[in-house]
């Protein structure tokens, strides 16, 4: 039986999920398009408005407009008029009720979830073929998707489902090279995220200031201790390094970030002396708000399951 199975509305940037129809099938099938669902909002940015991704006996098509993107899963012989005629209804009726700017500068997923009832009347509607309504819209559509047809998602381009990319085994055959998993992009940076970056910054800096003034000061004064310079430039490495993490994904990045909080406080503990205390606390709460920060700033590909 030929029918429209889900549907999503998804912010073209960041792969967000803004709305999306209740699913209640569960299969197999239904939960390796979940996964293709996800794949492909990540990638809407650098794909054609109009696309068809076919996978075994489900259809995956979706069209992008002002920053958003309907994306609609089918079986494979739902006839494609409809399915684009569906999401053109979906389109325009999502940029007449949500103002394009609430999209935009939407945070948390779903926020436009009470759009899930317009969905799922036009589902049924289009699933009941008898009882449709837009004939009308049918052969301007049709005449559309002749002129310009729905570029075709390729499996490989699009790559697999655990998120590696497509490769065959005779490609890498004999080379005893395992390819890498291509770089992450972590989730937007926050406003505490932002200030933690700064104050990490500031951090480094005034260890690196006073390192230099307690190098001036060994060479004026032989009896000087020089394990206070290097105190004050691994302090500031840390600090340097934190930064690093909080921007890009690394392996191992959680575990580097507790390392290096816990590098900030020996350097503190050993420049205990040459501080106050409330020197010492500044650098050591920075160290521990950065580090949180890293630890709440995770890869987008490890964000939870969007499917409702």
């Amino acid at each position: 039986m030929s029918m429209i199975l889900s549907a999503s509305v998804v912010r073209v940037r960041d792969g967000l999920p803004l709305s999306a129809s209740t699913d209640y099938e569960q299969s197999t099938g239904m939960q390796e398009c979940r996964k293709y669902f996800k794949m492909l909002s990540k990638k809407l940015s650098h794909l054609p408005d109009r696309c068809t991704l076919k996978t075994g006996q489900y259809n995956i098509n979706f069209i992008s407009s002002l920053g958003v993107s309907y994306m609609m899963l089918c079986t494979e012989n739902y006839p494609n008029v409809l399915a684009f005629c569906f999401l053109d209804e979906l389109q325009k009726e999502f940029i007449t009720t949500y103002n394009m700017m609430k999209t935009n500068t939407a945070i948390r997923p779903y926020c436009f979830i009470e759009f899930d009832n317009f969905i799922q009347r036009t589902k049924q509607r289009y699933n009941n073929t008898r009882s449709l309504s837009t004939k009308m819209n049918l052969a301007d559509m049709q005449t559309e998707i002749k002129l310009r047809p729905p570029y075709q998602i390729s499996m490989s381009e699009l790559g697999s489902p655990n998120g590696l990319a497509h490769v065959s085994v005779g490609e890498y055959k004999g080379t005893g090279k395992i390819s890498a998993a291509p770089h992450q992009r972590l989730e937007p940076v926050t406003l505490p995220g932002i200030v933690s970056f700064v104050l990490s910054l500031l951090c480094g800096a005034l260890n690196l200031i006073r390192g230099f003034h307690a190098i001036e000061s060994l060479l004026q004064n032989e009896g000087e201790d020089f394990s206070y310079v290097i105190a004050f430039f691994l302090g500031t490495a840390a600090c340097l390094y934190q930064c690093y993490l909080f921007v890009y994904y690394t392996g191992w990045r959680n575990a580097k970030s507790f390392l290096t909080f816990g590098l900030i406080c020996l350097c503190n503990m050993y420049l205990y002396e040459l501080r106050n205390l409330w020197q010492l606390f500044f650098h050591v709460t920075v160290g521990a708000f950065s580090t949180l920060q890293i630890r709440l700033r995770q890869p987008q590909g490890k964000s939870p399951d969007y499917n409702v």
